[in-house]
C-alpha cells in the first residue's frame, strides 16, 4: 500500500504530465470561446467532494486532452454541485466544510487563470488527492505546476471565492432541466444524465463541422453496449440521504479534519 505522501507525489507527476499535454494545444483555442459555430459545449457541474465526480475529472474528462477534440471543445468547469443555499447569502456543501472550501479554492482557480492549460491541471491534481482520499494535501498541488498559490488565498481570503461560488449557485438553479445529481455533465445545453461517462460519442455526434476530428473516428457509437455499461453508474445523488453509510463516512472524515480547516481559514 501506498503511503499518503507517495499518493501525492504520483498525483502531482500525473499534474505534470497532463500540463505537458495541454502545452501541446493552442491556448488560444482552448482557453476562449471559439468564433466558429463548429465548437461543441462540454459543461461540468460537480462539487469537489463528491467522489464519483473526481473519478469523472480524473479517468474521463483528460481523455479530450489526449486527442484532437479538445481543440473542437468549449469546456466549462462549475464547482457547486448540490450545494444548498441558505439566508444571508451563505451556503452549506453536501460533504462539509472542506467540500465548501475545495470548491471555492477550484472556482478561485478557473477566475485566477481564465486559461484552462492552466486552470484545469490544478483542478486535476486536487481532484487527484480527492480520489486518493489525501485531498488536506490540496496545497502541494501549486508549486509543481508553477502557480501562485496566494492568488487562490487572496480570491478566497478576500470575498471573490464566495462570489464566483454564488454566481455558479445561480448557473446551476438555473439547468433546464434541473440538475438531479453530480456529476452532471452537459453537451451543447443537453444533459447526458446516466450516460456521462460516453461523452466523447456525444461530442462526436454534435460537431457539425466538416472534417470529424481524428478521435471520433475511434470511438465505438454502439448504444446498446452504452445503455448496458450505465446502468451500475454511480452518482451523488441532490437528495442524498444524510444518513446513508457513505454520507457517514465522509462526515466522519471531514469533521475529523475541522480543526485543520478552522486553522486555515484563521490563517
Amino acid at each position: 500500500m501506498h503511503s499518503a505522501s507517495d499518493l501525492a507525489r504520483r498525483s502531482l507527476l500525473t499534474c505534470l504530465c497532463l500540463i505537458g499535454v495541454l502545452s501541446t494545444s493552442s491556448s488560444s483555442e482552448i482557453a476562449l470561446p471559439s468564433e466558429s459555430s463548429n465548437k461543441v459545449s462540454l459543461g461540468l457541474y460537480y462539487e469537489s467532494l463528491c467522489p464519483y465526480s473526481a473519478d469523472f475529472v480524473v479517468n474521463h474528462l483528460p481523455k479530450i486532452f489526449d486527442s484532437d477534440l479538445v481543440s473542437h471543445v468549449d469546456l466549462h468547469l462549475v464547482p457547486w454541485g448540490n450545494a444548498k443555499m441558505r439566508g444571508n447569502a451563505t451556503f452549506d456543501c453536501q460533504h462539509g466544510p472542506w467540500e465548501c472550501l475545495l470548491n471555492t479554492v477550484e472556482a478561485c482557480a478557473i477566475d485566477v487563470w481564465p486559461d484552462l492549460s492552466e486552470h484545469f491541471p490544478l483542478i486535476y491534481c486536487i481532484e487527484k488527492l480527492v480520489y486518493s482520499h489525501d485531498y488536506a494535501q490540496w496545497e502541494s498541488c501549486f508549486e509543481p505546476l508553477g502557480l501562485d498559490s496566494k492568488l487562490v488565498s487572496d480570491c478566497y481570503a478576500g470575498g471573490r471565492g464566495k462570489e464566483l461560488e454564488l454566481e455558479y449557485a445561480a448557473e446551476t438553479n438555473a439547468l433546464q432541466p434541473p440538475h438531479q445529481y453530480v456529476p452532471w455533465v452537459v453537451v451543447d445545453g443537453k444533459p447526458l444524465y446516466d450516460d456521462y461517462v460516453n461523452f466523447m460519442s456525444y461530442i462526436c455526434e454534435a460537431y457539425s463541422g466538416t472534417a470529424k476530428p481524428e478521435a471520433c473516428s475511434k470511438l465505438s457509437l454502439n448504444r446498446v453496449q452504452l445503455r448496458e455499461a450505465r446502468k451500475s453508474l454511480p452518482v451523488c445523488y441532490l437528495k442524498e440521504k444524510m444518513s446513508s453509510p457513505a454520507f457517514k463516512v465522509v462526515r466522519s472524515a471531514v469533521e475529523s479534519m475541522m480543526g485543520w480547516t478552522k486553522m486555515l481559514l484563521d490563517a
